[in-house]
Order: C-alpha cells, then sequence, then structure tokens
C-alpha cells in the first residue's frame, strides 16, 4: 500500500526532476500539467528507466517524438546546433535528459531510502507503455509537459510497493539542481 502522503511526495519530487533537467529554468517558459490519461498524447517513444530499493520500485516513463520542436529544444539544452541533432545525437540527448531527470529522483529519494539503485535509459515504441497496468501499480501519475508552446513530452510515473510505503517530502526545500557525475 501506497500512502497519499507517499503518492504526493512521488509526484512532488519527480515535477522537480523535471523542472531542473527537461526544462532550461532561465530561458524556457514551460507548464507541467497533470493528466488523467495519455490519450492526447502522440509521441512515437519512451525513455524508460527504473529506480528500485527494497520496499518499491519506479518507473519513470519520458514519452517523446524527434519532432523539430523536441530536436531544437534538446539542441538548447545540449548547447548544440540543431544541424548536428542527427538520430543518434538526439537519442543521446533525450537519454541524457532521462537519465538526469531519473537521477534527481533517486537521489532525492535516498534521503529518506538508502538502499536505492538506478537503471540506465531504455528507448521503446510507445506501445508499450499500454502494459504498465498488468504491473499493478499502486500509483501511477500522467504529466504532459510544454516548453516554449511547442515541444511537448508526456512523463508517466509508475509505483509498485512491495510493503507499506509512508513517507513525506519538505516541499519546501530548494532544488539544488540535477547534479553531475562525481569522480572520485
Amino acid at each position: 500500500m501506497i500512502t497519499s502522503n507517499a503518492c504526493e511526495s512521488f509526484d512532488h519530487l519527480l515535477v522537480q526532476g523535471i523542472r531542473s533537467c527537461l526544462v532550461n529554468l532561465e530561458s524556457d517558459s514551460f507548464d507541467i500539467n497533470v493528466e488523467d490519461d495519455l490519450t492526447g498524447s502522440h509521441e512515437s517513444h519512451l525513455a524508460i528507466l527504473t529506480i528500485s530499493s527494497y520496499l518499491f520500485r519506479v518507473m519513470v516513463l519520458i514519452h517523446f517524438s524527434a519532432d523539430d520542436p523536441t530536436r531544437e529544444h534538446l539542441a538548447k539544452l545540449s548547447k548544440a546546433s540543431v544541424s548536428d541533432m542527427n538520430e543518434q545525437v538526439f537519442m543521446d540527448a533525450i537519454c541524457e535528459r532521462a537519465n538526469m531527470c531519473c537521477g534527481s529522483l533517486s537521489r532525492d529519494l535516498s534521503h529518506t531510502f538508502p538502499y536505492i539503485g538506478m537503471s540506465t535509459p531504455n528507448i521503446v515504441d510507445r506501445q508499450c507503455a499500454s502494459h504498465l497496468n498488468s504491473l499493478h501499480p499502486g500509483h501511477k501519475r500522467h504529466f504532459k509537459v510544454i516548453v516554449n508552446s511547442t515541444a511537448q513530452f508526456h512523463v508517466t510515473l509508475c509505483v509498485n510497493s512491495y510493503d507499506r510505503l509512508d513517507f513525506v517530502v519538505d516541499k519546501s526545500a530548494v532544488d539544488v539542481g540535477s547534479g553531475n557525475l562525481e569522480m572520485f
């Protein structure tokens, strides 16, 4: 069972990850809205990542298409030119941003749950999202992200718990950014 506090906390942390990794807070205008389902989604692919602990498994699905507005947005975030954004560079950019977004969620969850592991991104066809309900999630939420009125993503959060799951995050805490890879 996942309590309403835990659901709200997962949602909040994921939105913080979206804000810090899928948009440029300094120059982008953006809207992040909760949607009941994905009937309005037309993105062609998903970047899927998982975060696992002894108590739960989280799946984050970033729905995207390789259309011009999304290429332009990712080129800007990657500090690359749009002309350099071929299919491989585009997929690398979306995987990097998905990894950063999910990594932010994982880092924030690790303050409450010390033993967490995270997968690398996998790109699959959008039809795979139709199988989420077969996992019987205790919590599932869809977000629609529109950047600069042109680029559009949908992000799905799917949480399965193995035991009662209850926690609360401090929603007044300031986000410290997406973080960087640390070398020791």
